[in-house]
Order: C-alpha cells, then structure tokens, then sequence
C-alpha cells in the first residue's frame, strides 16, 4: 500500500514523549490494517469472538489507544470515504490477491505449516464494513474525535495538518506526503521489534517524524516533483514504471522539467494522465466541517462492547478503561495533558 518512497526522504527518529499534547491524525484504516496483519495466532489465525466474527483490529485498538492516551497524546480518528475512481483497478488488483492468497492460506494450514499459512493470512487480510463500524464504535466510546472523509483519508487528515487543526499524519504508508502533509509520524501505533516481510528476523521499530519541507530540500525537488516520484515508483493510483526504482526516478524527477520527458526518457507511458495524478493529490476531496472534542470515555459502553459483545476479558477490559478514566479526570495529568477539546 502506498509509494515506495521512503528511503529518500528526510527522516528523524522521535520518542513518544515529544508529542505530548498533540493532535495527531490518525490514517484508521492503514492501522487497521496493522492490527489486521499483525495481531494473529502462530498459524495466522486472526483473533475471533466466540461467534466468528475478527477482533484483531479491535484488541490492536485498545491497547495502543491507551498506550497512546497513557503518553499524552490525543489522536484523532480519520477515517476513508468512498475511493476515487482511479484507485478502481489497484482495489480489483488486490481483491484478486487476497482471495489467492486465501486459498494457499488454507492449504499451508491444512499441511501444517504454520510459517507459510502465517505468511499468506497477513497476505489475505480484508477489512469489512462490519470492522470499519466497529472500530469507530470504540473509539467514540473511548470519548475520541472521528472524522469521516468523503474520500482518501490522508488527503483529509493533510488538510486538517495544514490549518493547523492537526500537529501530523499516522501512518505508514508515505503518500500522506503526496497530499500535502507537512509533517508524517511513522511507527507511532506498533511498537517493540517488527518481523522484516519474508524474512526470519525482526528489527527494533521506532517512533520516526518525517517533513515534507525538509525532505523536498533534500532531494532538490518541488511537491509537484514528489508526486511525479511517486507515480514513477507507483501509488495506489497507478502501476509503477518498468525498471524504474527510487534511486532511478528521483534522478529522472530532478533531470527532468516535464513529465513528458520522462516518459520519453524511460519509452513507458503513464496510462493515466499526469495532470490527473496531480489533481488528485494537489486538489483533493476532503471535509471542512468537522468536530475535533474530547470527552470521558464510557467505561460501560465499552466493557457491554468489547465483553459482552465480543468476548473479550472482563478484568483486562476494565483495568485499561479505568486507567484511561483516571488520564482523563486527573487534574494533574490534565495540567501536562492540557485542554482535551
């Protein structure tokens, strides 16, 4: 999902503690897709309730909320509306590879191989409008802000960072970057050590804060530049160009004045019409109306949610909630938190 940029931008690491009192963005459904992914059994099984349905996503939702309450910080939920018309044939793409990807998923589980069936759920995952619903229950009820975008989320949260309403963009993927956010928080809602993808050892993952400006002074380019990087690597919009890596395209980018030549340069050209990819990304659908309050987290709702709905224990439940709670109504922590609305 999203561009593969990311070796070629400026980045630094963060602690946590440096986003005290922010207003962050959150991209919900790229984190649900984390929790999704990676919140699994050890023959990537997802977690289930006792009637079948998924509570992957919202395990991962509780306790790196808290985490994330529990840190000063105040995250605000973003989540996608309905997808633009050019991400029509990347959505057929990936239906088609999930679904075979199921398939070898049961296969590997049948065999007994719990490494490869792992391997081909993580590959599978879908997120149901089931989920989606679900998820925003939660967070309401855990006195969070929602805010739903009439299209991409990133480009909804990038506006939001712009007027100054938002410190910053969660997410993983880099093409919050392409629509504008100004300052990108990676590895704020995973934390510990992270499996490197089809390999045998994990790595320490950290909190990374990555700017827009500082990366285009970098790279010696201007955002209608980045966005051209962007496709020549591949977006969710478009297939990315043969033989073209990072490396390659941001020489290609800062040789070039024009898209066109580019093209020329490489013999392949864009099905779609660059001025569109721009469009997209420099002009995006997004909301201004919208309601970014704080408010105490129901601890009942959330214990008849996650416990009786959904089986999830009762003494865990209430030990998080509680702590939550007691964030929210100290007076204390409220005089380092500051004004929650």
């Amino acid at each position: 999902m999203g561009t593969a940029i990311g070796d070629l931008l400026e980045k630094k690491e963060i602690e946590l503690n440096q986003l005290v009192d922010r207003k962050l963005g959150v991209d919900s459904f790229n984190v649900l897709y984390q929790f999704l992914s990676s919140i699994r059994g050890q023959d990537g099984t997802p977690l289930m309730d006792s009637r079948g349905r998924i509570t992957s996503h919202l395990t991962g939702l509780l306790y790196r909320t808290s985490s994330l309450l529990d840190a000063g910080i105040k995250p605000v939920f973003v989540f996608d509306g309905e997808a633009h018309k050019l991400k029509e044939k990347t959505r057929h793409e990936r239906r088609d590879a999930r679904l075979t990807a199921r398939g070898k998923f049961e296969e590997a589980k049948k065999r007994g191989d719990d490494k490869e069936a792992r391997k081909y759920a993580q590959q599978s995952v879908s997120l149901t409008g089931e989920m989606i619903d679900g998820a925003k229950k939660l967070v309401q009820l855990m006195g969070l802000p929602v805010v739903q975008a009439p299209s991409e989320g990133e480009a909804q949260v990038a506006q939001m960072v712009e007027t100054g309403d938002l410190y910053g963009c969660v997410s993983q993927d880099y093409d919050a970057l392409l629509f504008g956010t100004t300052r990108l928080l990676r590895n704020i809602t995973v934390s510990g050590k992270r499996k490197a993808p089809g390999k045998d050892y994990y790595y320490d993952v950290k909190p990374e804060e990555i700017s827009l400006n500082a990366s285009l002074e970098k790279l010696g380019i201007s955002r209608q530049k980045l966005i051209w990087l962007g496709v020549l690597v591949g977006t969710d919009f478009n297939e990315k160009f043969p033989k073209v890596g990072p490396k390659t395209a941001i020489k290609l980018v800062q040789k070039f004045d024009s898209f066109e030549e580019i093209e020329k340069e490489t013999g392949h050209e864009l099905e779609i019409a660059i001025e569109d990819l721009e469009n997209l990304f420099m002009k995006p659908e997004f909301k201004k109306d919208y309601s970014l309050e704080f408010s105490e987290p129901d601890k009942e709702g959330i214990v008849n949610f996650l416990c009786e709905d959904h089986d999830f224990s009762l003494d865990r439940v209430s030990s998080i909630v509680d702590k939550i709670v007691e964030k929210f109504k100290d007076k204390g922590a409220q005089s380092r938190l500051g004004a929650w609305s």
